[in-house]
Formats: C-alpha cells, structure tokens, sequence
C-alpha cells in the first residue's frame, strides 16, 4: 500500500486545482474530519507492506524531481534496498 500524506491546505489546493464542482463545496471541517479518519485507518493497516510519504512539500504532477523522489522510494521498498 502507498500512502500520499497530506495536510488540509494541500488537500484543499489539490481540489481548486482539478475544479470539480463535486468537490468545491466541501467544508473545511469536513476535509479535517476525512482526513482523520484516513489517518487512523492507516495507522492500523496490517494488510501488508506499508509506504506511507509525505506529499506536503512534493509536486509529482509537475515536478519530475519529485517523481523521481517517489518512484525511488517504492523501488526501495519492493526490492528491499534501504
């Protein structure tokens, strides 16, 4: 399992971002609350191998550095090398 972790102000970024009617009258309090829950979901995940990063400071869409970062990171995790 790969876990994208964000906070509410790039959640909230991410959503203004795609424009989707559906998604832009989500309250605040609401993106806090769905992302406990994400939260405490992840932290009890025992179903298998777990990579969890940190997506605050990382722009993979744009930023092929970033990508680069992420793809390490699972590589790193499947073939066990750190």
């Amino acid at each position: 399992m790969i876990y994208l972790r964000s906070g509410i102000p790039k959640l909230v970024h991410h959503i203004h971002t795609r424009g989707r009617d559906y998604e832009g009258n989500m309250s605040l309090d609401y993106l806090k609350k769905l992302n406990e829950r994400y939260e405490s979901w992840i932290d009890g995940y025992k179903e298998g191998n777990l990579l969890v990063i940190n997506n605050d400071n990382m722009d993979f869409k744009n930023n092929p550095e970033d990508l680069g970062s992420i793809i390490e990171k699972v590589d790193a995790e499947i073939n066990g090398l750190f």
